[in-house]
């Protein structure tokens, strides 16, 4: 994908959220790329929540799925720049932050992780963002 600095292009999943609310997975516009908060509820329309209580699981696949939406709007996990996490609890901070260097690795990108909020579910424990700049 090669869209012109004009083009508005999206990633939709089959989330019950993104319908529900009216949002996308993800956005381009030009080279950059915002993936919407995402958590560990299941892409289908099921909407269950995947290892509900487990911070750590949760961050594994809610970074998979962000870098899903990033390949799919032509980016990579290099492009990405920046990725913020909402923790449920404090005590919560460090499965989150090995979770995130399982996915990335030791990388070059800004990061911030705010805890103590509630989320859409309870079993939520975690729910990430990721903007890339591609090229």
């Amino acid at each position: 994908m090669n869209p012109s600095p004009m083009t508005k292009a999206s990633y939709k999943t089959p989330n019950p959220y993104e319908s529900l609310f009216g949002y996308s997975r993800a956005v381009r516009k030009g080279p950059f790329i915002f993936v919407s908060g995402t958590t560990s509820i299941t892409p289908d329309s099921a909407g269950a929540v995947q290892y509900p209580g487990d911070a750590y699981r949760q961050t594994v696949v809610a970074f998979r799925e962000s870098l899903k939406a990033v390949e799919a709007l032509g980016g990579t996990k290099e492009d990405v720049v920046r990725v913020r996490m909402f923790v449920a609890s404090m005590d919560e901070r460090d499965e989150v932050g090995r979770g995130m260097k399982e996915v990335f690795g030791a990388g070059e990108w800004a990061a911030t992780m705010i805890a103590g909020v509630g989320f859409v579910r309870q079993e939520i424990r975690v729910e990430v963002e990721v903007d890339a700049v591609v090229g």
